[in-house]
């Protein structure tokens, strides 16, 4: 366990986490799942009543770590989804308000968790995007973003795989403040744990929609072939960077 992968700050019982693997755009990688699971376990013993998620450098969050795909299988690859599926549900059903600030690229998983959070912060310039089904037919985080933007907008932006600039995410529902700088981020409500029976009861569905997310992301990923259809995208976007360099 590598605790500078994700750097903790207490306020009080406000706690701030930031990404700290900037030279790779805060991908999240095994050990960068790990540290950020071990930072949650802290914050839940420590009785964190918020919990801000931010990213270190240019970019909060580039997605999955697709490095050393040589050394992946299909079956490793779909515990490494499933792992981030779990602490995703996770951070949504956390007994503190949550807040994302984001700057720079928001990609792929690295953009469904900034979806998981409950206050979703955006710096100028953050773009989004969700290109996981289109780029290899993964299915991550679809319903969570239906829930912020709408059924069809989501199916939209998740079909095309496009890229979503920060004000129309914020007209969209996916980003619910932009600010100029850090220095205007809004507080975030810290003087109570937010009412989880109240939560369970306005979700209803909370426990069934989870397992709902996990198969479908299960059976997206255990198609024959996870692996090539992720080093085919990641070659793709290869040509595309070099066409356009």
């Amino acid at each position: 366990m590598n605790a500078s992968l994700v750097l903790q700050r207490w306020d009080g019982d406000l706690c701030h986490l930031t990404l700290n693997q900037p030279e790779q755009g805060n991908a999240l990688s095994r050990a960068l799942v790990d540290a950020l699971e071990a930072a949650l376990d802290n914050c839940t013993q420590r009785g964190a009543t918020a919990v801000v998620i931010e990213g270190a450098g240019r970019h909060f969050c580039t997605g999955f770590d697709l490095s050393g795909l040589e050394d992946e299988t299909d079956d490793s690859l779909l515990a490494r989804f499933t792992r981030i599926e779990l602490m995703l549900q996770r951070i949504v059903r956390a007994p503190f308000h949550t807040m994302a600030v984001a700057q720079g690229r928001v990609m792929g998983a690295g953009a469904d968790l900034f979806a998981a959070c409950t206050r979703r912060v955006a710096l100028p310039g953050a773009s989004f995007a969700f290109p996981g089904a289109r780029g290899f037919g993964l299915v991550l985080g679809s319903r969570r973003l239906a829930a912020c933007v709408g059924v069809q907008r989501a199916r939209r932006w998740i079909e095309s795989g496009c890229t979503i600039s920060d004000t129309e995410a914020l007209a969209s529902g996916l980003v619910t403040d932009c600010v100029a700088n850090t220095g205007a981020i809004p507080p975030i409500a810290g003087d109570q744990t937010p009412d989880t029976l109240l939560a369970r009861a306005i979700l209803g569905n909370a426990e069934l929609d989870d397992a709902r997310d996990l198969a479908a992301l299960v059976r997206s990923a255990a198609v024959t072939g996870l692996r090539q259809r992720v080093a085919d995208y990641v070659e793709r976007q290869r040509q595309v960077r070099k066409t356009s360099g």
